[in-house]
C-alpha cells in the first residue's frame, strides 16, 4: 500500500472530482501529477453550487497546486450527468450574484462575531499590534 502521491496512478486518466481548500469543485481528467500531487486536469469544468442552483465554467486544462487539494473521487461514468434532486442548472449570472451575495453575508455574520467576542477579552486573527 502507497502512502504517497504515488496513490494517484490509478486514477490517470479517470475523471475525478477535485475539491479545493478555497471551496471550488473541479471536475476534469487526471492527465498528470507529481510527487508534491500537484495535478493536470484536462477537459476541466468548475462548478458552482449555490442555493438550489449550480453552473459550469468551462476551464480547460487546469494545474491544481497539491497543498489545496482537499479532497478527490474518481466520479462513476454511468453517473456522470447525475445531478442531485433539488440542484438545478442556471445561468453563470445569476449564480455569480448569488454566490457573491451568500460571501457578503458571511463576511457580515464574521465581522459581527469577531466583534461580540472582543467585548469578551478575545482577540481576532490578524488583530493584534505588530511590533516592529
Amino acid at each position: 500500500m502507497f502512502t504517497t502521491a504515488a496513490q494517484l496512478l490509478d486514477l490517470t486518466d479517470k475523471k475525478l472530482m477535485v475539491s479545493l481548500r478555497d471551496g471550488r469543485k473541479l471536475i476534469g481528467v487526471l492527465r498528470s501529477w507529481d510527487q508534491f500531487a500537484n495535478l493536470v486536469l484536462q477537459d476541466t469544468v468548475e462548478r458552482i453550487y449555490v442555493q438550489n442552483l449550480y453552473a459550469d465554467i468551462n476551464r480547460g486544462i487546469f494545474l491544481v497546486r497539491g497543498e489545496n487539494v482537499l479532497l478527490l473521487g474518481e466520479i462513476d461514468l454511468d453517473k456522470d450527468d447525475y445531478i442531485p434532486e433539488p440542484f438545478e442548472p442556471a445561468p453563470i449570472e445569476k449564480v455569480f450574484a448569488l454566490q457573491k451575495q451568500e460571501q457578503d453575508d458571511r463576511k457580515k455574520r464574521d465581522k459581527r462575531r469577531r466583534a461580540k467576542l472582543q467585548t469578551h477579552g478575545f482577540e481576532g486573527e490578524q488583530s493584534g499590534e505588530a511590533l516592529f
